[in-house]
């Protein structure tokens, strides 16, 4: 009745019953292949679990390795490859430019060439993060953008904030950035392209390709009280505050002992 209900026939139960009290044949060899699996800290798949094994003159299959590993659901814990980095390499529209600045960051004309990056700021067990964008001949901040999130509207409210601050034509001025996801994404590569502009990039983990910005970005952390900042609002005000020393106050060596708006009224000036 047992042997009916189960939907077995009376043979195979009896089968069964008879190796039931026998140890499992898959047993001696499941606790070898589990101690080579647990001595790579349960990392090692298949073909590392076969050469510790071969390392103690054991000698096994490496079908025999991959059918008890699933078996007793050894997984090994792999880094597996991240979508959207596959995504974006796949696709033509995320993509990169030529690094047309070349590290060439001796300019002599203000509002031709422009680098561009993003750095995070904490405050008060929280981070805010700071789009900026500077005209490498004069070293002026030419726009910024203080942010709570990383969404795209940080760099595209930079650019906007650029073509109204900046008055001379922005036509074939190049705006050197990183390899980012936010200066290869197609909503920031359109507007680029719409105001004229032409996009630089530097190498892949290269970050001395783009100095000038690190320059900024490491003054104003040393310089700049943020995280005693309370809340965004008193940060944004802080950083306006800066930025506005920045380029009317803080005198630079380089730039001929001038703060950078001064520089920047010299050389044109001169080019007059």
């Amino acid at each position: 009745m047992l042997c009916k209900l189960a939907s077995i026939s009376r043979s195979g139960y009896y089968q069964w019953l008879k190796y039931s009290d026998e140890p499992e044949k898959d047993h001696a060899d499941y606790l070898l292949v589990k101690e080579a699996f647990e001595a790579g800290k349960k990392k090692f798949g298949f073909r590392s679990v076969k050469m510790e094994l071969s390392g103690k003159k054991i000698v096994m299959n490496h079908k025999k390795i991959i059918r008890i590993m699933n078996k007793y659901h050894l997984i090994c814990k792999i880094r597996r490859r991240n979508p959207y980095k596959n995504i974006m390499k796949k696709s033509q529209e995320h993509r990169t430019f030529e690094n047309k600045l070349a590290r060439k960051f001796k300019q002599a004309n203000p509002f031709k060439v422009f680098c561009t990056d993003i750095t995070y700021i904490p405050f008060n067990y929280r981070f805010a993060y700071l789009s900026a964008v500077k005209d490498i001949a004069t070293g002026e901040i030419v726009s910024w953008k203080l942010s709570r999130h990383l969404k795209m509207d940080i760099v595209l409210g930079t650019l906007e904030t650029l073509k109204n601050t900046i008055l001379a034509p922005l036509k074939d001025v190049l705006i050197h950035s990183d390899q980012g996801f936010h200066y290869t994404n197609p909503q920031y590569i359109f507007e680029v392209s719409k105001l004229g502009m032409v996009q630089s990039m530097s190498r892949k983990g290269n970050c001395i390709d783009n100095a000038p910005m690190e320059s900024f970005f490491g003054h104003l952390k040393d310089d700049v009280d943020y995280k005693n900042c309370k809340t965004f609002e008193e940060l944004d005000l802080l950083i306006e505050e800066y930025v506005k020393y920045y380029n009317h106050e803080r005198q630079q060596w380089d730039l001929k002992k001038m703060t950078p708006v001064e520089y920047r009224n010299h050389l044109l000036e001169y080019a007059r």
